[in-house]
Formats: C-alpha cells, structure tokens, sequence
C-alpha cells in the first residue's frame, strides 16, 4: 500500500498535554502489545505494518510536528513538511507531488489518504487495502471508505450510497447536519465521511496541476504559503462525478476529545494519581512531578502537564477550544528528533529547561545572538562541541555557552541536562544553524 497519513490539528482539544508542537496524536496514552505506553500515530504506524509490512507510509504534516514524528518513528516513516497550514487539499497536492517526484512512485500506482488520528481495530486497515485494490481497478476516479455510523451524529458530514451494496456510487454529499436530518440520512443507509480517499496518483496530480500553477515538487512547496486554504472535500470530492464508496462497519472513533479519550486510553490513571473508593467514571492523567489525589470525583477528567492543568466534566470538555484559545502560553514540553524539551521554569531574563536526550542523538550546531546558555549535566555522558573544541561532558560537568558560540550536544548514553537559558531576548526564533 502507499498510504499518507494526514497529520495536523492545532492542539486545543486536548489540552493541557496537547499544544501546537504535541498535537493528540503524540500522547502516549495507549498501550501496545507488549504493555508499553505508545501514541496514536505510532499505533497507527504499527496497524498499518501489520496489516500490510510493505507498505509504504508517507506522513503529511507541518513543521512543528516534524520533530515529534522523527522521535516515536524514527526514519521509519517518510514525512512530506507543510511550510504552513493551507488545509487538506493543499496538504495532499504537496503530498502527492512529494511521492511522485521525490520518491519515485509512479503516477498509475494507487494511494490511500487517511487521518492520523482515528481509535480503531486492524479490520479498519483491512478495508483501507481493499480501498487501494478498489482504486487500482480504475471503475472510478476517487474510491471513499464511509463509516456505518452508531448514531444520528452531528460532528459528521454525510455520504449518501445510491445502494446498500459494500461497494456503490455516491449519490451525493450531505454537509454536518442537525439532529433530525442526520435521522433522515440514516434512513438511506447514509454513511459518515471519515476523510478517507483513494485515487491513482496521477489522478490527484492532473487535479492539482489544473487548480495550481507549478512545475514539480520543489516548485509547489516554495510557492505553498500563496495557496488557497481549501479542503480536499470541497476542491475534489464534492465536484467529481465518477466517485465510488466502499462501506465500513467495523469500531471507528473519533478520540478528539477528552471524553473520548477517556473511553479508549490504556488505564484509568496516568502518572502520580490515586483515586480513593468514591470516585466514579473519572480519569486523571498527570506528566507533573507531584501526586494529584481525587476524592469523591464523579464523570470527570483531571489532565495536568507543564503548560496547565484541566479539571472538566467529560461531557463539557469537548467545549474546551475557546476557552484554551484565549490562554496564551509558550509550550512547555516538544518532542524532538533527538529527545525531549521540558520547560521548567520561567523568569524574566531567564528561563531553565530539562534537556533529555536518547543516546546516539545529537542537536544542530547552531549559535544564538541574544542569549547564553549554562548546562549542567545530571544524568549520562555525552560530547559537546562549541566553536569547533570538543568536551566529554559527564555527570556533574558545567559548561557555559556564550551568545554568539557555535555549539551541539551528541549523547554518547541517554543524557539528561539542565539548561539555564540567560538574556534579556528569549525566543525560538534565535537560533542559526550550521553545517558542522
């Protein structure tokens, strides 16, 4: 299979472990065969590799995620960068443009287009297989996969199937509806659409070619920032005559919320968390270094990280978006390709920062204008380079990094350090890279 995960979201529903860096596809709060905590896209990675061990995933995503991905995948997964949003159908031209041009795969190969981010069993993987068979028959342009749907369900847009056949026409497309249209559509045998698409190749690149002026790849992706925001549904789908959708009936969720989560996730606490005997229907999920306990808690969701802390009741904390809109944090935790970044303390002229790294890993060597930096290392044994000298560092060591240094750190061990970040200008945005 050649499958492209769509991988996007701004970090809001899933807030406080959620920010614009870990959108809900990066916490852990799954388990794997093994009983070890995983994600849900390396969940979805490992679905997907079971069904199928060839196959070939692609995952579409913005800068900020790129890091996050590198580090539960590894080099496992090719990434497609998005320079910025543009929406999905943008998103899959990108996409499509970077498997043909880039990787090689031919424009009468079949591909598959799927969220990262829905709970499901393998069976769903199955039928994403029997989609990419569907779209190299070629009896229709794009092949959908509709979700039987459980209830009349106002989250959702509608396929409407001119037959209860597993494989039928589409007859049309139905917007998010009220609660009493949704009734109607289920009386028609309607289906949700989950965003899922197959096509040829060639296909999607006809498509963009004709609503896009670019060359290839390369052209495409310096040109995306002048792109139309527009979804895949309403630039594609919406307008193709020759669609077919293929019927799924198995488990689908949607765990965009809390109180989704909350039925799907591993266990019932995460973390330093005691429930005593009179809490009901409540889970706690706490990345804070100190014990949270609940008492008499019914219906609720407790979710402490460094960038806040949320009690809700599960039914209201799928309202939660505009309230987290309006406060304005730095995200204090982000997965990078070589380890983890944890925000400890902030103050004005300095901010302090847990550097944890794998071993084998190593950062950029890159310098900032506005800040220096003094490490202390706490745990393992690594190799720092600063303007071109090179130190072993070891538990204990300080080193002092001043602005306008060059420097990286390689972790020799799993390596942990404490950063003590010093100036009166503290951005992410100062930060050049080098060549080393």
């Amino acid at each position: 299979m050649n499958i492209i995960l769509l991988s996007g979201g701004s970090g809001k529903r899933l807030w406080p472990l959620s920010n614009d860096v870990r959108s809900k596809q990066f916490i852990k709060l799954f388990m794997d065969e093994s009983g070890n905590y995983e994600s849900m896209v390396q969940r979805v990675y490992r679905q997907i590799t079971t069904v199928d061990p060839e196959a070939k995933i692609t995952i579409a995503t913005s800068k900020s995620q790129a890091s996050a991905i590198k580090n539960q995948l590894g080099e496992k997964a090719s990434i497609c960068v998005e320079p910025c949003r543009r929406d999905t159908f943008p998103a899959i031209a990108l996409a499509a443009t970077y498997l043909h041009d880039e990787l090689g795969v031919s424009a009468e190969e079949a591909v598959v287009v799927c969220p990262v981010d829905p709970y499901v069993d393998n069976s769903y993987y199955e039928a994403v297989k029997t989609l990419q068979e569907l779209a190299e028959r070629g009896e229709a342009n794009l092949t959908l996969m509709g979700i039987e749907p459980t209830v009349p369900s106002e989250k959702y847009g509608y396929i409407i199937p001119e037959s209860v056949d597993s494989v039928s026409k589409v007859k049309e497309f139905k917007e998010k509806p009220d609660k009493e249209a949704a009734k109607k559509y289920l009386a028609q045998k309607a289906l949700w659409n989950a965003g899922i698409f197959a096509f040829k190749l060639g296909y999607l690149l006809n498509k963009a070619h004709s609503m896009i002026d670019f060359d290839d790849y390369r052209d495409l992706f310096n040109k995306y920032d002048t792109l139309t925001k527009i979804s895949f549904d309403y630039a594609v789908v919406e307008k193709e005559s020759s669609i077919q959708v293929l019927r799924y009936s198995g488990d689908w969720k949607d765990v965009g919320t809390w109180n989704m989560m909350a039925e799907v996730m591993a266990d019932k606490t995460k973390g330093r968390a005691t429930l005593d005997e009179t809490c009901v229907n409540t889970n706690v999920v706490n990345e804070l270094n100190i014990p949270i306990l609940c008492m008499g808690c019914k219906d609720l969701i407790v979710a402490a990280s460094g960038d806040g802390i949320l009690i809700s009741d599960k039914q209201r904390s799928g309202k939660m978006k505009p309230y987290v809109e309006k406060i304005e944090t730095e995200a204090r935790y982000a997965e990078k390709s070589w380890g983890i970044y944890t925000v400890i303390d902030v103050q004005p002229g300095s901010m302090t920062v847990k550097v944890s790294m794998k071993a084998g890993q190593h950062m950029t060597y890159h310098m900032h204008n506005y800040r220096e930096e003094v490490w202390t290392v706490v745990a393992g044994k690594g190799k720092a380079i600063v303007d071109g000298m090179e130190q072993i560092l070891r538990t204990g060591d300080v080193i002092k990094i001043s602005a306008g240094c060059k420097h990286t750190v390689e972790a020799i061990t799993d390596l942990d350090i404490v950063e003590v970040q010093l100036g009166e200008e503290i951005s992410v945005s100062d930060k050049i890279k080098y060549c080393l």
